[in-house]
């Protein structure tokens, strides 16, 4: 399960004195540290591997780079990380579509098999959300009205297979609900205006992008997607809390290193990064981005893998959506 920013920090605190196991840890950083991430300059995932990154090279006194690899839903990078060698000094900064992209297409790369979990950083709130005029404030009353107009109601999606169509899709399998996606090829931008301008009825979002419009009362929030309420919008409740118990579509973003990295090395950069999330200057960065931080343990986030590849394989299956 996610863990908010004020249990990451308190377990940082106690963890970074002493848990990571000395021997290759000892000499570790050696050289250049390279962080790379699988989207451009400027995306959420950059924004974090720097941030990440500088407090790194701070702690450890070596440069860390962060170099933007983008292709594929961020998959090439990936793969060249888990084929790197493994002292780290190559690292990844991995998101959900590390593990959406493989339940959903053939392919070699398996998240939990080829890289080797350090932390997971942080998650990128997502937001149900509906246009005024369906006469909904809450996930409740949505349900209720999707009752009585089953295949009626639309939800706006960036696409197949992307994550905001598995996260409907995963509504649709929790609640029992048959909201009809409508798929747009201009990306998530599109999907707003349509909204906005009444012509589907619902969309899964960043909530730092709805933020604006739900101010204005442009748009209704109706829940978060995620096992805690988000700070910038915390009286928003999550779909758990609204009779959806561990609904969870969240970005999420986490450090990685390719298999076989020494555990102490591996506990370092846990402890290390997590600690970067606790500093003011860190911390200021990602309120004002929308971003909820987390942190946490090796072993922890390799459990949340499990889960999270766990729980797109069964939408996935139970869509139809396995290319």
């Amino acid at each position: 399960m996610l863990r908010t920013i004020g249990i990451a920090i308190a377990f940082a605190a106690s963890w970074a004195l002493g848990s990571a196991s000395p021997s290759l840890a000892q000499d570790y950083p050696s050289q250049q540290i390279r962080i790379v991430v699988g989207f451009g300059p400027g995306s959420t995932a950059d924004i974090l591997a720097r941030l990440v990154g500088k407090h790194i090279e701070t702690k450890h006194g070596k440069p860390v780079i962060v170099e933007n690899r983008p292709g594929n839903s961020s998959m090439i990078a990936a793969e060249q990380v888990a084929k790197a060698a493994k002292d780290g000094h190559t690292l990844f900064m991995g998101t959900v579509a590390q593990t959406l992209v493989p339940v959903r297409k053939k392919m070699d790369f398996k998240l939990d098999r080829d890289m080797a979990p350090v932390s997971l950083l942080a998650v990128v709130p997502n937001q149900m959300a509906a246009h005024p005029s369906l006469g909904v404030k809450d996930v409740q009353a949505l349900l209720a009205l999707a009752k009585t107009k089953p295949d009626s109601l639309t939800f706006g999606t960036s696409g197949a297979g992307t994550a905001s169509h598995l996260a409907a899709e995963l509504f649709n399998q929790r609640a029992s609900t048959k909201l009809v996606m409508v798929h747009y090829q201009g990306g998530s931008n599109q999907v707003l205006v349509d909204l906005l301008a009444g012509r589907i009825n619902l969309v899964f979002n960043v909530a730092a992008t709805l933020v604006p419009h739900v101010e204005k009362g442009s748009l209704v929030p109706l829940g978060i997607a995620q096992p805690a309420r988000t700070k910038i919008l915390p009286n928003v409740p999550t779909m758990a809390e609204q009779g959806l118990p561990g609904f969870d579509a969240g970005i999420w973003i986490g450090l990685l290193a390719p298999p076989g990295t020494p555990a102490s090395i591996v506990e370092l950069l846990a402890a290390t990064s997590t600690e970067a999330l606790g500093t003011e200057a860190v911390a200021k960065v990602l309120v004002a981005q929308g971003i909820d931080a987390l942190g946490g343990t090796p072993s922890a986030f390799a459990r949340f893998i499990a889960d999270d590849i766990a729980k797109w394989t069964k939408v996935v299956t139970s869509a139809g959506l396995y290319e």
